[in-house]
């Protein structure tokens, strides 16, 4: 079956692999249908790597999927052949200090699709089929379309970094940054109970799409940074910051309009930011991190499955696995792509 296989930077193929093997009891075999591009694998694909992680090996890329049942091992229930799901990629040992005490996002022994923290690497789902736990394959209704659910991965972020900043029922939020997560950052905030959601980036492309996921203001910050003076006074009028660009300035921003004792979530990763902290202390700022997700993955397949979080916009194309790597040059686009997909149907 065909994969999409990053061998060194740049060095992206479509390589023949082995099939999936079939399912042992409780598994069952996913033929994957859709695949999002993220920004690891983005990494992987210029840069072979971030920070100290590497690739040491050819690596299946890939963790933002969806397909249908092939095949059901035994004692599986609950799923039937042909079933659309949605496949978390995300499996925490169980049996670690953190998975016990109910925090599997920051299992010591986690595994991860498409990530090469370990070695032999964790191959990734940009591939024809997977076999896979049944309890990680969540299932949809029959009318779903496959590409929405295959946003339900990053959307499951998006759904932790909510839950850090408790009920934001008639809050006032900002977004900073919106790219993929900042946009499905948006979407989820409005769908939280969020009174206003103000979105911030520096380009106008990721901000059109914002405003059709839920928005009630964006501000280029290149063109209009001053729109911003009137959340600054009074200490801050923002109830909730989500931070998603990892960027110094926004973390700076962030902190000034924040109300004192406003929640400010970071979500997104850049360059190690100097922390204004004589603002966090001062207005006694909730400084809160939020990193991948649990059981929020299951409910973001929900959302979607349901139709209660518009995820659509957000898409910006479909390429047949044949064209990974256009598909991989336009989601390195970013005044052109947002959620670049891979179909192998």
């Amino acid at each position: 079956m065909k994969a999409v296989v990053i061998h060194a930077p740049h060095d992206l193929r479509i390589d023949e692999i082995t099939p999936a093997t079939s399912p042992g009891p409780g598994e069952v075999r996913v033929a994957i249908s859709h695949g999002g591009i993220c920004g690891s694998d983005l990494h992987y694909f210029h840069n072979g790597g971030f920070g100290t992680v590497r690739i040491q090996e050819p690596m299946a890329l890939g963790h933002e999927v969806a397909g249908t049942i092939a095949e059901l091992g035994a004692g599986v229930t609950g799923l039937s052949l042909g079933d659309k799901v949605a496949v978390n990629p995300s499996r925490p040992c169980g049996q670690c200090d953190y998975c016990i005490r109910g925090m599997r996002n920051q299992c010591l022994d986690m595994r991860f699709n498409g990530s090469a923290m370990r070695f032999p690497h964790e191959q990734g789902l940009f591939r024809g089929g997977v076999t896979v736990s049944a309890d990680r394959a969540v299932r949809l209704n029959p009318e779903t379309d496959l590409a929405l659910a295959a946003m339900s991965e990053p959307l499951a972020v998006c759904l932790n970094a909510v839950r850090k900043a408790d009920s934001l029922t008639g809050a006032r939020v900002l977004v900073s940054g919106c790219g993929p997560i900042g946009c499905l950052m948006i979407a989820a905030a409005a769908h939280a109970g969020a009174m206003e959601v103000v979105a911030t980036d520096v380009t106008s492309a990721p901000l059109a799409i914002a405003s059709q996921v839920g928005a009630t203001r964006v501000i280029n910050l290149s063109d209009h940074a001053g729109d911003l003076d009137a959340y600054r006074a009074n200490k801050g009028r923002f109830d909730a910051v989500f931070e998603c660009s990892g960027a110094a300035p926004a973390l700076w921003t962030a902190c000034e309009v924040i109300r004192p004792r406003g929640t400010l979530v970071t979500v997104g990763l850049g360059a190690e930011p100097p922390l204004p902290l004589g603002l966090v202390v001062t207005k006694e700022i909730q400084l809160k991190g939020s990193f991948r997700f649990d059981e929020e993955f299951a409910l973001a397949a929900e959302l979607i499955d349901r139709g209660l979080i518009t995820v659509r916009p957000v898409l910006t194309g479909v390429f047949p696995v044949e064209d990974a790597l256009k598909a991989f040059t336009l989601a390195s686009d970013k005044g052109k792509a947002m959620k670049v997909q891979i179909s192998f149907a």
